[in-house]
């Protein structure tokens, strides 16, 4: 397996063109390579300069508006972490928007932190780093237009999927491609999420329980989520679980989709389908499978909020009869296309043709694993893995 660790990611020419007119917040996981892209944007569009919270001299430099020489790229990577960073960065912008273009990376939601001092809508905007994607790696960029069919064309490369399933999309483990770099990359990733991200951004006394719960996680992916049998497990309150799990999603450690509703009348309304954004983690292929799966379709409708403003959404759909589709991509919740994930079943699901039947989903996938699988069958594509995702994003 040949992958490049140069390989550009799909989002900066989206960071260029936003830069010329506002702030760019650049989130996204702990380790998915923001610091690495944004020294990268330094060395080609300087001149500019890198300054990081958790590092002395450089929140002492920017707190104190000690900035280089005029015009120049600023980037600051994690100081969400500063308790007034909102009201301080609105005041700092407003002085200098003319001479400088500012970059903020953080590894926490930024859009959902208000913690004091004004807001700065209007000011910024917003884009979401993923892990590295089949079409990124090949040197794609997303290029899905919503309601239209998706741009299905070139295979994608089956090394490049297994490295994929096996690795994650994390650049470290990734292109680093053994074993035990990927054990120890994942250990340590994991001891700084919790003695770092958790313990400067939450107040949370029993980090015991939370990191037990991070270890339950992954065997519940792409199954409705009990917050009662969690609950149940560590012995807490059902409302300290739903705050954990909040905390993880705003550190992008997992993600929710919720089920859709639409005109279905015997739709479920309140469970969600919880998956990882290091879907290495996951122990069982299906699951692991399905969740690859479900991080390339949140990128693609993530792509589709940051840069286009569309309401895009990952939905799963579900009813009473226990009828359900693994995943539905919907704009201005209007349905676009639905999913069902199967690791080698070639048989269109009956519950994908129920429902697109019943929904009038424009556009319906079942797919496979196995290579070299394309053809229709009533209104489902059933299709290979890597010639899918290799249109997503």
């Amino acid at each position: 397996m040949l992958l490049s660790m140069n390989a550009e990611r799909s989002v900066v020419p989206l960071i260029r063109e936003d830069l010329l007119h506002k702030m760019v917040f650049l989130a996204g996981p702990r380790q998915v390579g923001k610091t690495t892209l944004a020294q990268s944007l330094i060395e080609s569009d300087g001149p500019g300069s890198y300054f990081s919270y958790d590092n002395v001299r450089d929140r002492k430099l920017v707190l104190d508006a000690r900035w280089p020489a005029p015009p120049a790229l600023i980037v600051l990577d994690e100081f969400h972490k500063y308790r007034f960073w909102k009201r301080w960065l609105k005041g700092e912008y407003d002085v200098h928007k003319k001479d400088y273009r500012f970059l903020v990376t953080g590894s926490a939601r930024m859009d959902v932190y208000r913690r004091g001092g004004d807001s700065l809508q209007g000011r910024y905007h917003h884009i979401r780093l993923h892990p590295f994607s089949m079409k990124e790696l090949a040197g794609g960029a997303p290029s899905a237009t919503p309601y239209e069919p998706l741009p299905i064309g070139e295979i994608g490369a089956q090394d490049t999927l297994e490295a994929l399933l096996q690795r994650g999309g994390f650049p470290e483990p990734l292109f680093a491609a053994t074993d035990r770099h990927q054990r120890r990359w994942q250990k340590e990733r994991n001891e700084r999420f919790f003695r770092e991200d958790v313990r400067d951004l939450e107040s949370i006394r029993d980090l015991s329980s939370l990191q037990l719960l991070s270890e339950l996680l992954p065997e519940r992916v792409g199954s409705p989520l009990s917050v009662n049998s969690l609950r149940e497990v560590l012995q807490v309150s059902h409302r300290a679980v739903s705050h954990w799990l909040d905390v993880f999603e705003r550190l992008y450690f997992s993600f929710r989709i919720a089920p859709y509703t639409g005109k279905l009348e015997r739709a479920l309304h309140k469970e969600t389908k919880l998956y990882l954004w290091d879907w290495s983690l996951i122990a069982d292929a299906g699951a692991r499978f399905e969740n690859l799966i479900a991080s390339h379709l949140l990128k693609l409708c993530h792509y589709l909020e940051d840069a286009h403003g569309f309401d895009a959404r990952l939905c799963y759909i579900r009813d009473k009869e226990k009828r359900e589709v693994d995943f539905v991509v919907t704009v201005k919740r209007k349905p676009w296309f639905a999913v069902e994930a199967k690791l080698s079943e070639t048989t269109p699901s009956p519950a994908l043709t129920y429902f697109t039947q019943r929904l009038q989903v424009p556009f319906a996938f079942q797919v496979v694993k196995q290579p070299g699988v394309d053809f229709v069958k009533g209104q489902v594509r059933v299709l290979s893995v890597a010639r899918f995702l290799n249109a997503i994003a």
